[in-house]
C-alpha cells in the first residue's frame, strides 16, 4: 500500500476514538490533530445491518464529540466483526474474549468498519470497508499467550491485528480497516471536505 500524502489541516480535527491503533494509523496522514474519546452507549443501537450498525456507531460517535468541539473536523469510526452470520463486538471480559478468538481463530470472518466524518460547516460524509479475514487455528494456551500482550476488552473480536500478522493465515480487503480506520476512506473524505490543496508530499 503505497504511503499517504500528509494533509496539514487549516482547522482543529479531532479522532472521536480511545484507540491506540487509530490514533497511529490517523498520525500517518495528518501532521496535528487531537483526540477525544465519544461518549456513546453502543447497546442502544438498534441496527440490524452490520455495515450500516458500523456507519450509524461511527456517526453517534463523532455527533458527540462534534457537540462539544464544534470548531473542529471530528473523525468518528467503529468496528464489528461478523462471523457465521452472528455480529460480534467487545468482549464482556476475558473469558468472552478468549471464547471469542477460539471461535474467530477457526473460522473465516468479516471484519467491518464504518467511519463518519463531520465538517464544522455541517457537512459530514461516511464510508464503510470489509474484509475478509482468516486467522491460523490458535489453541488454548497461544489463545491466552494471545491475550497477555495487550487489553482485549477495548477491541472488537478481542483481537489486535496489524500489518504482516503472523496470526493471520489470509486476509482480503482494506488491512488498515481491520486495524481500526480505512485510511483510504479516511483520506478521501478528508481531501473532500477540506479540499484536495491542504495534502504535501510526505
Amino acid at each position: 500500500m503505497p504511503a499517504p500524502k500528509t494533509i496539514d489541516p487549516p482547522m482543529p480535527v479531532v479522532l472521536a476514538s480511545a484507540s491506540p491503533t487509530r490514533r497511529e494509523l490517523l498520525g500517518g496522514l495528518l501532521t496535528r490533530f487531537e483526540v477525544v474519546a465519544p461518549q456513546v452507549d453502543e447497546a442502544s443501537v438498534s441496527v440490524d445491518d452490520p455495515r450500516e450498525r458500523a456507519v450509524e456507531l461511527a456517526r453517534r460517535k463523532a455527533a458527540e464529540v462534534a457537540a462539544r468541539r464544534p470548531d473542529a473536523l471530528v473523525i468518528g469510526a467503529d468496528t464489528l466483526i461478523v462471523c457465521r452470520g452472528d455480529v460480534i463486538g467487545k468482549p464482556a471480559d476475558l473469558d468472552d474474549a478468549a471464547r471469542i478468538l477460539h471461535r474467530l481463530s477457526h473460522n473465516p470472518h468479516s471484519v467491518i468498519t464504518g467511519v463518519h466524518v463531520i465538517h464544522p460547516d455541517g457537512r459530514s460524509r461516511s464510508a464503510c470497508a470489509e474484509a475478509v479475514l482468516r486467522m491460523y487455528p490458535m489453541s488454548a494456551e497461544r489463545i491466552a499467550e494471545y491475550l497477555a500482550g495487550f487489553d482485549p476488552l477495548h477491541r472488537a473480536g478481542a483481537y489486535a491485528i496489524e500489518a504482516d500478522d503472523p496470526n493471520v493465515e489470509r486476509l482480503s480487503g482494506s488491512v488498515t480497516g481491520v486495524m481500526g480506520l480505512p485510511m483510504e476512506d479516511v483520506e478521501a473524505m478528508l481531501r473532500d471536505l477540506l479540499g484536495a490543496g491542504h495534502g504535501r508530499p510526505t
